[in-house]
Protein backbone atom coordinates (compact mmCIF):
# COMPACT_ATOMS: atom_id res chain seq x y z
CA UNK A 1 0.00 0.00 0.00
CA UNK A 2 1.37 3.32 -1.17
CA UNK A 3 0.93 5.95 1.32
CA UNK A 4 1.37 9.64 -0.28
CA UNK A 5 -0.36 12.96 -0.14
CA UNK A 6 -2.28 14.36 -3.00
CA UNK A 7 -0.90 17.30 -4.93
CA UNK A 8 -3.62 19.32 -2.82
CA UNK A 9 -1.81 18.10 0.54
CA UNK A 10 1.31 19.14 -0.38
CA UNK A 11 0.52 22.09 -1.47
CA UNK A 12 -1.27 22.94 1.41
CA UNK A 13 2.03 21.66 3.51
CA UNK A 14 4.70 24.06 1.80
CA UNK A 15 2.16 26.73 2.28
CA UNK A 16 1.69 25.94 6.43
CA UNK A 17 5.32 25.35 7.09
CA UNK A 18 6.39 28.98 5.08
CA UNK A 19 3.55 30.35 7.26
CA UNK A 20 5.17 29.25 10.07
CA UNK A 21 9.12 29.72 8.96
CA UNK A 22 8.22 33.47 8.54
CA UNK A 23 5.42 34.28 11.58
CA UNK A 24 5.69 31.96 14.41
CA UNK A 25 9.25 31.12 14.42
CA UNK A 26 10.83 34.42 14.60
CA UNK A 27 8.58 35.41 17.94
CA UNK A 28 8.27 32.08 19.59
CA UNK A 29 10.63 32.21 22.14
CA UNK A 30 9.57 35.78 22.90
CA UNK A 31 5.95 34.60 23.25
CA UNK A 32 7.03 31.72 25.73
CA UNK A 33 9.02 34.76 27.65
CA UNK A 34 6.26 36.93 27.91
CA UNK A 35 3.56 33.78 28.74
CA UNK A 36 2.07 35.96 26.19
CA UNK A 37 0.29 35.43 22.51
CA UNK A 38 0.21 38.54 20.26
CA UNK A 39 -3.33 39.22 19.37
CA UNK A 40 -1.81 40.03 15.97
CA UNK A 41 -0.39 36.71 15.36
CA UNK A 42 -3.82 34.99 16.16
CA UNK A 43 -5.05 37.58 13.59
CA UNK A 44 -2.70 35.84 11.01
CA UNK A 45 -4.47 32.42 11.51
CA UNK A 46 -7.47 33.70 11.59
CA UNK A 47 -6.89 35.91 8.03
CA UNK A 48 -5.23 32.64 6.62
CA UNK A 49 -8.16 30.87 7.82
CA UNK A 50 -6.76 28.75 9.87
CA UNK A 51 -8.96 28.62 12.60
CA UNK A 52 -11.90 27.80 10.34
CA UNK A 53 -10.31 24.83 9.59
CA UNK A 54 -12.87 22.50 10.83
CA UNK A 55 -16.03 24.18 9.98
CA UNK A 56 -18.04 23.65 6.65
CA UNK A 57 -17.63 26.69 4.21
CA UNK A 58 -21.62 26.82 4.26
CA UNK A 59 -20.80 28.96 7.71
CA UNK A 60 -17.60 30.15 6.56
CA UNK A 61 -14.65 27.51 7.22
CA UNK A 62 -11.76 25.99 5.24
CA UNK A 63 -13.28 22.48 5.78
CA UNK A 64 -10.17 20.54 5.71
CA UNK A 65 -9.77 17.36 5.31
CA UNK A 66 -8.05 15.46 8.19
CA UNK A 67 -4.56 14.90 6.72
CA UNK A 68 -4.39 18.14 5.55
CA UNK A 69 -5.58 19.22 9.53
CA UNK A 70 -3.28 16.95 10.79
CA UNK A 71 -0.55 18.66 8.95
CA UNK A 72 -1.52 22.52 9.85
CA UNK A 73 -1.05 21.20 13.00
CA UNK A 74 2.27 19.43 12.56
CA UNK A 75 3.95 22.43 11.35
CA UNK A 76 2.60 25.11 13.62
CA UNK A 77 3.69 22.70 16.38
CA UNK A 78 6.68 22.71 14.86
CA UNK A 79 6.53 26.54 15.25
CA UNK A 80 5.58 26.97 18.91
CA UNK A 81 3.15 24.65 20.86
CA UNK A 82 1.14 27.30 22.51
CA UNK A 83 -0.56 28.47 19.37
CA UNK A 84 -0.69 25.09 17.99
CA UNK A 85 -2.73 25.00 21.47
CA UNK A 86 -4.98 27.30 20.32
CA UNK A 87 -5.88 25.75 17.23
CA UNK A 88 -6.47 22.36 19.33
CA UNK A 89 -8.95 23.31 21.61
CA UNK A 90 -10.95 26.65 19.21
CA UNK A 91 -11.21 23.43 16.74
CA UNK A 92 -12.27 21.32 19.06
CA UNK A 93 -15.30 23.41 20.54
CA UNK A 94 -16.24 23.87 16.76
CA UNK A 95 -16.42 20.49 15.96
CA UNK A 96 -18.78 20.37 18.96
CA UNK A 97 -21.07 22.92 17.72
CA UNK A 98 -21.12 21.43 14.14
CA UNK A 99 -22.10 17.76 15.66
CA UNK A 100 -24.18 18.54 18.45
CA UNK A 101 -24.95 22.20 18.16
CA UNK A 102 -28.67 23.77 17.58
CA UNK A 103 -29.14 25.61 14.40
CA UNK A 104 -29.11 28.58 16.10
CA UNK A 105 -25.61 28.15 17.77
CA UNK A 106 -24.33 26.89 14.52
CA UNK A 107 -25.44 30.03 12.36
CA UNK A 108 -24.55 32.01 15.06
CA UNK A 109 -21.25 30.66 16.12
CA UNK A 110 -19.60 28.70 13.43
CA UNK A 111 -18.94 31.93 11.17
CA UNK A 112 -17.51 34.17 14.21
CA UNK A 113 -15.02 31.30 14.66
CA UNK A 114 -13.86 31.00 11.05
CA UNK A 115 -13.08 34.33 11.22
CA UNK A 116 -11.62 34.17 14.43
CA UNK A 117 -14.42 37.38 15.18
CA UNK A 118 -14.75 34.74 18.35
CA UNK A 119 -12.05 32.74 20.16
CA UNK A 120 -13.21 29.16 21.61
CA UNK A 121 -12.54 27.79 24.70
CA UNK A 122 -12.54 24.02 26.59
CA UNK A 123 -13.88 24.58 29.85
CA UNK A 124 -13.42 20.64 31.46
CA UNK A 125 -11.01 20.47 33.83
CA UNK A 126 -11.44 21.07 36.99
CA UNK A 127 -9.28 21.80 40.48
CA UNK A 128 -9.99 18.08 41.59
CA UNK A 129 -11.08 16.47 38.13
CA UNK A 130 -8.89 15.64 35.30
CA UNK A 131 -8.74 12.36 33.96
CA UNK A 132 -11.92 11.57 35.87
CA UNK A 133 -14.08 13.99 33.62
CA UNK A 134 -17.37 11.92 33.91
CA UNK A 135 -16.92 13.50 37.67
CA UNK A 136 -17.40 17.29 37.12
CA UNK A 137 -18.05 19.08 40.20
CA UNK A 138 -19.55 22.31 38.66
CA UNK A 139 -23.27 22.22 38.47
CA UNK A 140 -26.50 23.47 36.29
CA UNK A 141 -29.81 24.35 37.40
CA UNK A 142 -32.62 25.58 35.83
CA UNK A 143 -33.66 28.40 36.65
CA UNK A 144 -36.95 30.16 34.83
CA UNK A 145 -35.38 30.70 31.10
CA UNK A 146 -32.11 30.30 32.36
CA UNK A 147 -29.45 27.75 33.38
CA UNK A 148 -27.45 28.79 36.60
CA UNK A 149 -24.29 27.17 36.74
CA UNK A 150 -21.81 27.19 40.17
CA UNK A 151 -18.00 25.81 40.10
CA UNK A 152 -14.65 26.01 39.33
CA UNK A 153 -12.45 25.26 36.02
CA UNK A 154 -9.18 25.62 35.60
CA UNK A 155 -6.18 24.94 32.95
CA UNK A 156 -8.30 26.46 30.44
CA UNK A 157 -6.24 26.88 27.08
CA UNK A 158 -6.44 30.92 26.59
CA UNK A 159 -8.90 30.85 28.39
CA UNK A 160 -7.78 34.49 29.23
CA UNK A 161 -8.91 35.61 25.74
CA UNK A 162 -11.90 33.69 25.05
CA UNK A 163 -14.99 34.73 24.21
CA UNK A 164 -16.86 31.85 24.23
CA UNK A 165 -16.36 28.93 26.25
CA UNK A 166 -17.10 25.04 26.02
CA UNK A 167 -18.48 24.44 29.71
CA UNK A 168 -19.22 20.96 31.33
CA UNK A 169 -21.24 20.76 34.53
CA UNK A 170 -23.61 18.13 36.01
CA UNK A 171 -27.42 19.06 35.87
CA UNK A 172 -29.82 17.12 37.22
CA UNK A 173 -27.16 14.34 38.05
CA UNK A 174 -26.54 14.45 33.90
CA UNK A 175 -23.06 15.68 32.59
CA UNK A 176 -23.96 18.25 30.25
CA UNK A 177 -22.61 20.82 27.92
CA UNK A 178 -23.05 24.48 27.89
CA UNK A 179 -21.75 27.34 25.84
CA UNK A 180 -20.98 30.69 28.25
CA UNK A 181 -20.40 33.56 26.44
CA UNK A 182 -17.13 35.57 28.84
CA UNK A 183 -19.35 38.41 29.81
CA UNK A 184 -22.09 36.30 31.08
CA UNK A 185 -23.08 37.28 34.81
CA UNK A 186 -21.43 35.46 37.62
CA UNK A 187 -18.41 34.40 35.56
CA UNK A 188 -14.97 36.13 36.52
CA UNK A 189 -11.63 35.07 34.99
CA UNK A 190 -8.20 34.75 36.75
CA UNK A 191 -5.31 34.01 34.92
CA UNK A 192 -2.66 31.72 35.24
CA UNK A 193 0.80 31.79 34.81
CA UNK A 194 4.55 29.79 35.65
CA UNK A 195 3.31 26.68 33.89
CA UNK A 196 6.21 24.21 32.68
CA UNK A 197 5.42 24.36 29.14
CA UNK A 198 3.11 26.10 26.77
CA UNK A 199 3.85 29.09 28.72
CA UNK A 200 2.57 30.85 25.88
CA UNK A 201 -1.23 29.48 25.96
CA UNK A 202 -2.61 32.12 28.22
CA UNK A 203 -3.84 29.32 30.96
CA UNK A 204 -6.92 30.44 32.92
CA UNK A 205 -8.79 29.66 35.90
CA UNK A 206 -12.77 30.18 35.61
CA UNK A 207 -15.01 30.89 38.48
CA UNK A 208 -18.72 30.68 38.27
CA UNK A 209 -21.24 31.79 40.48
CA UNK A 210 -24.27 31.64 39.66
CA UNK A 211 -23.70 32.45 36.64
CA UNK A 212 -26.53 32.92 34.02
CA UNK A 213 -27.15 32.13 30.87
CA UNK A 214 -30.01 30.80 28.27
CA UNK A 215 -31.86 27.34 28.36
CA UNK A 216 -31.12 27.52 24.26
CA UNK A 217 -27.14 27.76 25.29
CA UNK A 218 -27.36 23.77 25.97
CA UNK A 219 -25.14 22.13 23.57
CA UNK A 220 -27.25 18.68 22.87
CA UNK A 221 -29.50 17.19 25.53
CA UNK A 222 -29.02 16.75 29.19
CA UNK A 223 -26.88 13.97 29.44
CA UNK A 224 -24.87 14.17 26.29
CA UNK A 225 -22.07 16.26 27.72
CA UNK A 226 -19.58 13.70 28.12
CA UNK A 227 -20.64 10.85 26.36
CA UNK A 228 -21.14 12.41 23.22
CA UNK A 229 -19.84 15.97 23.13
CA UNK A 230 -16.47 15.83 25.16
CA UNK A 231 -15.94 12.65 23.78
CA UNK A 232 -16.03 13.38 20.45
CA UNK A 233 -14.24 16.71 20.92
CA UNK A 234 -11.39 15.26 22.74
CA UNK A 235 -11.03 12.76 19.92
CA UNK A 236 -10.48 15.62 17.82
CA UNK A 237 -8.16 17.44 20.41
CA UNK A 238 -5.89 14.26 20.71
CA UNK A 239 -5.29 13.90 16.84
CA UNK A 240 -4.42 17.85 16.87
CA UNK A 241 -1.82 17.10 19.83
CA UNK A 242 -0.66 13.95 18.31
CA UNK A 243 0.18 15.97 15.19
CA UNK A 244 1.32 18.46 17.55
CA UNK A 245 3.55 16.42 19.13
CA UNK A 246 5.20 15.48 15.45
CA UNK A 247 6.04 19.46 14.64
CA UNK A 248 7.53 19.78 18.20
CA UNK A 249 9.77 16.54 17.54
CA UNK A 250 10.75 17.95 13.78
CA UNK A 251 11.49 20.80 15.33
CA UNK A 252 14.23 18.95 17.91
CA UNK A 253 15.57 16.87 15.22
CA UNK A 254 16.42 19.99 12.85
CA UNK A 255 17.55 22.11 15.26
CA UNK A 256 19.88 19.41 16.02
CA UNK A 257 21.28 18.91 12.04
CA UNK A 258 21.70 22.10 12.47
CA UNK A 259 23.96 22.51 15.61
CA UNK A 260 25.96 19.42 14.95
CA UNK A 261 26.57 20.85 11.67
CA UNK A 262 28.18 23.80 12.81
CA UNK A 263 29.91 23.08 16.05
CA UNK A 264 33.65 21.42 16.96
CA UNK A 265 34.24 19.10 19.39
CA UNK A 266 38.11 17.15 19.32
CA UNK A 267 38.73 19.02 15.89
CA UNK A 268 35.48 17.12 14.04
CA UNK A 269 31.98 18.20 13.63
CA UNK A 270 29.45 16.46 16.62
CA UNK A 271 27.58 15.35 13.23
CA UNK A 272 30.99 13.03 12.81
CA UNK A 273 30.68 11.23 16.70
CA UNK A 274 29.58 7.92 16.36
CA UNK A 275 26.95 8.53 19.37
CA UNK A 276 25.36 11.45 17.63
CA UNK A 277 24.85 9.75 14.62
CA UNK A 278 22.87 7.51 16.64
CA UNK A 279 21.20 9.70 18.65
CA UNK A 280 20.58 11.29 15.05
CA UNK A 281 19.02 8.43 13.86
CA UNK A 282 16.81 7.16 16.52
CA UNK A 283 14.77 10.98 16.38
CA UNK A 284 14.32 10.27 12.39
CA UNK A 285 12.95 6.54 12.65
CA UNK A 286 10.58 7.34 15.81
CA UNK A 287 9.48 10.86 14.12
CA UNK A 288 8.40 8.69 10.81
CA UNK A 289 6.89 6.40 12.94
CA UNK A 290 4.78 8.87 14.65
CA UNK A 291 3.91 10.34 11.37
CA UNK A 292 2.76 7.09 9.71
CA UNK A 293 0.52 6.51 13.07
CA UNK A 294 -1.46 10.13 13.04
CA UNK A 295 -1.46 9.48 8.60
CA UNK A 296 -3.53 6.30 9.55
CA UNK A 297 -5.58 8.13 12.44
CA UNK A 298 -6.50 11.04 10.00
CA UNK A 299 -7.24 8.40 7.04
CA UNK A 300 -9.48 6.60 9.36
CA UNK A 301 -11.20 9.66 10.39
CA UNK A 302 -11.61 10.96 6.56
CA UNK A 303 -13.26 7.56 5.29
CA UNK A 304 -15.91 7.40 8.87
CA UNK A 305 -13.95 4.40 10.19
CA UNK A 306 -15.31 3.75 13.64
CA UNK A 307 -11.57 2.38 14.25
CA UNK A 308 -10.34 5.95 14.40
CA UNK A 309 -10.84 6.58 17.37
CA UNK A 310 -9.10 4.39 19.26
CA UNK A 311 -5.98 4.48 16.28
CA UNK A 312 -6.31 8.39 17.32
CA UNK A 313 -5.14 7.12 21.08
CA UNK A 314 -2.46 5.01 20.02
CA UNK A 315 -1.06 7.82 17.73
CA UNK A 316 -1.26 10.31 20.81
CA UNK A 317 0.24 8.23 22.53
CA UNK A 318 2.94 7.21 20.75
CA UNK A 319 3.91 10.66 19.41
CA UNK A 320 3.81 11.54 23.16
CA UNK A 321 6.25 9.20 24.36
CA UNK A 322 8.77 9.52 21.72
CA UNK A 323 8.38 13.51 21.63
CA UNK A 324 9.95 13.17 25.15
CA UNK A 325 12.79 11.10 24.36
CA UNK A 326 13.74 13.58 21.43
CA UNK A 327 13.11 16.24 23.07
CA UNK A 328 15.65 14.87 25.97
CA UNK A 329 18.21 13.80 23.27
CA UNK A 330 17.86 17.05 21.41
CA UNK A 331 18.99 19.20 24.86
CA UNK A 332 21.60 15.96 25.88
CA UNK A 333 22.95 16.98 22.40
CA UNK A 334 23.15 20.95 22.60
CA UNK A 335 25.22 20.39 26.06
CA UNK A 336 24.95 23.07 28.63
CA UNK A 337 23.31 25.40 25.40
CA UNK A 338 20.47 23.13 25.38
CA UNK A 339 19.81 24.03 29.10
CA UNK A 340 19.55 28.34 27.79
CA UNK A 341 16.95 30.24 26.76
CA UNK A 342 19.30 31.03 23.52
CA UNK A 343 18.44 27.53 22.24
CA UNK A 344 15.06 26.80 21.23
CA UNK A 345 15.39 23.02 22.12
CA UNK A 346 14.68 23.78 26.10
CA UNK A 347 11.36 24.84 25.28
CA UNK A 348 11.08 22.03 23.25
CA UNK A 349 11.68 19.86 26.77
CA UNK A 350 9.04 21.75 28.56
CA UNK A 351 6.80 21.56 25.55
CA UNK A 352 7.03 17.83 25.39
CA UNK A 353 6.41 17.24 29.00
CA UNK A 354 3.04 18.97 28.33
CA UNK A 355 2.41 16.79 25.76
CA UNK A 356 2.02 13.63 27.66
CA UNK A 357 -0.29 15.07 29.96
CA UNK A 358 -2.96 16.87 28.01
CA UNK A 359 -6.13 15.91 26.17
CA UNK A 360 -5.44 12.53 27.68
CA UNK A 361 -2.62 11.30 30.02
CA UNK A 362 -0.19 8.83 28.37
CA UNK A 363 -1.58 6.59 31.24
CA UNK A 364 -5.42 7.45 30.60
CA UNK A 365 -4.13 6.23 26.56
CA UNK A 366 -2.26 2.87 27.80
CA UNK A 367 -5.60 1.96 29.80
CA UNK A 368 -7.76 2.37 26.42
CA UNK A 369 -5.08 0.84 24.34
CA UNK A 370 -4.77 -2.24 26.73
CA UNK A 371 -8.76 -2.45 26.77
CA UNK A 372 -9.05 -2.40 22.94
CA UNK A 373 -7.08 -5.21 22.79
CA UNK A 374 -8.23 -7.09 25.36
CA UNK A 375 -11.91 -6.34 23.43
CA UNK A 376 -10.75 -6.93 20.04
CA UNK A 377 -9.24 -10.44 21.22
CA UNK A 378 -12.66 -11.70 22.83
CA UNK A 379 -14.63 -10.46 19.75
CA UNK A 380 -12.14 -12.19 17.39
CA UNK A 381 -9.32 -14.65 19.24
CA UNK A 382 -8.73 -16.97 16.27
CA UNK A 383 -8.35 -13.78 13.66
CA UNK A 384 -6.37 -11.32 16.12
CA UNK A 385 -4.48 -8.72 14.28
CA UNK A 386 -4.35 -5.43 16.09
Amino acid sequence: MKLELTPQQKNAQAEFRAFVDREIIPDANRCDREQNTPIQLIQKLAQREYLGAVIPKAQGGSNMDAIAFGLLNEEIGRGCSSLRSLLTVHSMVARAICKWGSKHQKEYWLPKLATGEAIAAFALSEPHVGSDAKSVETTATISSAFYVLNGQKKWITYGQIADIFLVFAQCEGQPSAFLVEKDSPGLSIKPISGMLGVRASMLAELHLNNCRIPQENLVGRLGFGFSYVASSALDYGRYSVAWGCVGVAQACLEACLRYTSQRKQFGVYLKEHQLIRQMIAEMIVNIKAARLLCYQAGYLKEIGDPRAFTETSIAKYFAAKILTNVANDAVQIHGANGCSSEYPVERYLRDAKIMEIIEGSTQIQQISIADYGYQEYISQPETLTL
